[in-house]
């Protein structure tokens, strides 16, 4: 099975992938907006879409409407089973994340393969 992990954000979305042979996820781009994600949901070919979803430091959702929009078009427009996981503290873990990776990979994809590679570790996959 193949995954597509998504760190969204109103102004750039991180893009991830990962299968449940090597249970790795690895950064991929960084995209503007829900177009360009569908693009490369035809290039990619994910069977699942694992994105990161906002909450409060608290453990609640976050009220955010641009947020619950994109949630619903990407639902609407992939025709992918889409699971939502917890978000909070990815970016900090991203801009922490040293080495190698952080030269070659953008702060958003980074997050959005922390976010995968969480969801593969829970869930067994």
């Amino acid at each position: 099975m193949n995954y597509l992990g998504v760190d969204w954000g109103e102004k750039r979305i991180g893009l991830a992938t990962a299968d449940s042979e090597v249970k790795l996820a690895l950064p991929l781009k960084t995209v503007a907006s829900l177009a360009e994600l569908l693009s490369v949901l035809k290039e990619e070919k994910p069977d699942m879409i694992i994105i990161g979803a906002p909450q409060k430091m608290s453990g609640a959702a976050a009220d955010n409407p641009a947020w619950l929009n994109f949630l619903a078009q990407l639902k609407a427009k992939s025709g992918l089973p889409v699971e939502t996981v917890d978000e909070r503290l990815s970016s900090l873990a991203a801009d922490a994340l040293g080495g190698e990776d952080k030269e070659t990979a953008g702060r958003d994809e980074i997050a959005a393969s922390i976010i995968l590679q969480g969801y593969l570790d829970k869930a067994g996959k």
